[in-house]
């Protein structure tokens, strides 16, 4: 499925009937089942089923009725789903040693492909030859941070073929932060003119998140788009982009999609973003910008709120802090950005640390919790899970080819939950926790995540 088709569909539903791999089961052959998920109810094909889901010896998907195998699961009463895909996770610092914390909770919360594509790496071939040699739980995947490859040289030549070495070494997309690291627009031109000329998408954390600026950066990343023939991610478009100006901030969105140009977004559900106190974002100003108080930030992981005296001495060590629940009003910003075919479910998060990481809850949470919100407020069960599935997968295809979708012959990432249950545990005060509801996750046919244990480590990378 190509970018412009996703974004031409009438709705979230039609991306869901557009995949078929009947000629992937063709090329299988008739199916030695491992496992069987008998009696739960599935999407595919625009329609909810009650059946047998079969994985076979190749860890791909089979469906038929009285399906046989080495190992039969009754899942009656729970929604087998694809594996969730998260787009914007962030494990950036130090992933070498924290990817095995990082990964146990998300596993947990559904995940079973992770991708790294606001922050990434400056050098992808080194990082996956690092990583290659141990096991992993999801799959997982990096883009080519243009903040990095910036903070190893200020020549521009040299950036510029840093960054083109890391999507030749197969670096799903190019990423900047563009409110944390200022880069002149021309600049950002070249880099997005390599991620096109390598069919890879650039992900943007915009220029600006204050109200009387956050649509110039929306503006800006649309003439990227123009300018470059790339196709062009908004990162948190509630926290940057949409906070103040969600509605018209979509609106731009529409009508640059309607012209011919590509570009998605994606959010998460929560009310209020966190940021570390040493980036740009909490520079002189920032109560003015934000309309916001030193009492307004609570340290993450401890609950510890901030005081005029504590602020300069946590700035100092980079301490992620969170704004007050209803910054960011679900009605006026998330909810209305979902009703988008272009924009998706992404974390802007991961877990780095244990027992208590300074980590937004979205890391451990978000999909969980994501579902938790739909359900409550009436969306489509359908429609929530395409957000988080095949939508997500279509932003970086065709790295997610055979992902994402419940169809015969697709790769096995499958998340099975029980909809009355399901929600993200994750708080302020103790994020590192499991999820509820989320009974078993198989990576590549076989679990990794069954009855609140860890199980087998059986994850992929993702690469070109």
């Amino acid at each position: 499925m190509r970018r412009r088709e996703f974004l031409g569909a009438t709705s979230v539903l039609a991306a869901w009937q557009i995949r078929s791999w009947k000629r992937v089961a063709a090329r299988l052959g008739p199916p030695a089942l491992a496992m069987v998920l008998r009696g739960g109810r599935y999407f595919t094909a625009g329609a909810w089923r009650v059946g047998d889901v079969g994985i076979d010896v190749a860890g791909r998907l089979r469906f038929g009725a009285d399906l046989q195998g080495g190992e039969v699961i009754d899942v009656s009463g729970l929604v087998v789903a694809p594996g969730f895909i998260d787009i914007l996770a962030d494990n950036s610092t130090d992933p070498d040693r924290t990817f095995p914390i990082f990964e146990k909770y998300k596993v947990a919360d559904g995940v079973t492909t992770a991708l790294q594509m606001h922050g990434g790496s400056a050098d992808c071939g080194g990082l996956h030859a690092r990583l290659g040699s141990r096991p992993h739980r999801i799959n997982y995947g990096f883009s080519t941070s243009v903040m990095a490859v910036r903070g190893r040289t200020a020549d521009r030549s040299a950036r510029l073929r840093l960054v083109e070495r890391n999507l030749a070494e197969g670096a799903l997309g190019v990423s900047h932060s563009l409110e944390y690291q200022p880069t002149p627009f021309e600049e950002l031109v070249r880099y997005a003119r390599l991620a096109a000329r390598y069919d890879r998408p650039v992900f943007l954390h915009l220029r600006y998140s204050d109200a009387e600026r956050e649509l110039a950066g929306v503006d800006e990343a649309v003439r990227i788009a123009a300018a470059s023939g790339a196709r062009v991610h908004i990162a948190h478009l509630h926290s940057t982009g949409g906070t103040f100006h969600m509605e018209e901030a979509l609106r731009r969105l529409r009508a640059a999609n309607a012209a011919g140009l590509v570009l998605t977004a994606c959010v998460y559900p929560y009310s209020y973003w966190a940021a570390y106190l040493s980036s740009k974002r909490f520079d002189p100003g920032w109560r003015r910008r934000f309309g916001l108080d030193y009492g307004d930030l609570t340290v993450v992981g401890t609950g510890e709120r901030l005081t005029a005296a504590t602020f300069p001495r946590h700035r100092q060590r980079g301490t992620l802090v969170a704004v007050p629940e209803g910054t960011m009003p679900p009605e006026k910003t998330w909810e209305l950005a979902l009703r988008e075919p272009f924009c998706v479910i992404g974390s802007d998060g991961g877990i780095q640390g244990e027992p208590r990481a300074n980590s937004h809850p979205r890391g451990a949470g978000c999909f969980a919790t994501a579902l938790r919100q739909g359900i409550v407020t009436g969306v489509p069960l359908e429609e929530i899970l395409a957000k988080m599935t095949v939508l997500p997968a279509a932003v970086v295809s065709p790295g997610l080819a055979e992902r994402g979708v419940l169809e015969e012959g697709a790769i096995a990432d499958l998340t099975v939950f029980d909809p009355l249950t399901v929600r993200g545990n994750a708080t302020l005060e103790n994020p590192n926790q499991f999820s509820s509801g989320i009974d078993l996750v198989l990576v590549n046919g076989r679990p990794a995540f069954w009855h609140r244990q860890l199980a087998h480590a059986n994850g992929r990378a993702i690469r070109y």
